[in-house]
């Protein structure tokens, strides 16, 4: 039997609205509109399509949207300097600097300079910090949108076996916290992991995020397991796919994330959600 799909597009149609009520609610009691900074450096075609879909729907849930585009040569003391004011803006309530960035720039020197009030991605010290003990307050988008499908799918989490490949600041470190968090026992692969395969296939729950094109290969998978696929890949047509051969891994699967429409909708859906977050902590009374 096929595995169900968990449907990314129709959840996150769900917050994006309710997100756009509240968000509403908050103008016509006049409180400030939620503003969102999102700065792209380069020309990174991928880089340029998030961003653009990110900025999108910030406008479509009524929310301000800024766009700050740097040339892939900007130095970083003028991207620090950019971020320092946004941090000082009051009508900026987020603050989101789309990775990856250029070489020559620190990538850590850049996140550690926003504001953690301001951290929508959930990635300073601060936020992460916060996440290892238990007390989150902006958590990381995209594992925060796999929770809520995991959620989705009505199993128990508690107790389960869940396998992380990948381990990345953005997904699989911040992914194994969100899981712990949940009662879940939790393995964390990586390129050094030996017997992936095998580990695999002891999982409940298999996150693939490791930026391979149909890697996780469908045999992997054990019966009735809930896999989300966090990957996005081009195929030599264009076509976008995850990490996991979907077609051979919905056969043993219970439960799939499809790409595209499954985490990826997701993400943008926690992101509009952490704006909205952010403001309410930067109210004067400090609401969350």
């Amino acid at each position: 039997m096929a595995a169900r799909i968990i449907d990314g597009k129709a959840c996150a149609a769900r917050i994006t609205a309710e997100v756009s009520g509240q968000a509403s609610a908050r103008s016509a009691s006049g409180r400030s509109v939620p503003g969102l900074a999102v700065v792209l450096v380069g020309d990174n075609a991928a880089s340029q399509v998030y961003v653009r879909n990110k900025r999108a729907t910030t406008e479509a849930v009524g929310m301000r949207s800024l766009s700050f585009d740097l040339p892939a040569s900007v130095a970083q003391p003028e991207l620090l300097s950019l971020v320092d004011q946004l941090n000082a803006d009051a009508s900026v309530h987020g603050i989101l600097v789309q990775l990856p960035l250029p070489k020559h720039i620190d990538t850590d020197a850049v996140t550690e300079r926003i504001d953690p009030r301001k951290d929508v991605d959930g990635l300073t010290p601060y936020n992460m910090g916060r996440l290892l003990l238990k007390r989150p307050v902006l958590r990381p988008c995209t594992p925060q949108g796999c929770m809520i499908l995991l959620r989705e799918t009505g199993e128990e989490l508690v107790g389960k076996h869940a396998v992380i490949i990948g381990q990345s600041n953005i997904v699989g470190r911040p992914m194994a916290l969100e899981l712990l968090m949940a009662r879940c026992t939790v393995t964390v692969c990586h390129t050094a992991t030996r017997d992936l395969p095998r580990l695999v296939g002891t999982a409940d729950i298999v996150v693939a995020a490791m930026g391979r094109l149909r890697f996780v290969q469908g045999d992997w998978i054990r019966p009735g397991a809930i896999v989300i696929d966090v990957g996005t890949n081009r195929t030599p047509e264009g076509k976008l796919r995850g990490d996991v051969d979907f077609e051979r891994a919905r056969e043993r699967a219970g439960w799939i994330t499809p790409v595209p429409g499954g985490v990826g909708p997701m993400t943008i859906a926690m992101l509009l959600s952490n704006t909205l977050r952010a403001a309410r902590l930067q109210d004067p009374s400090g609401a969350p």
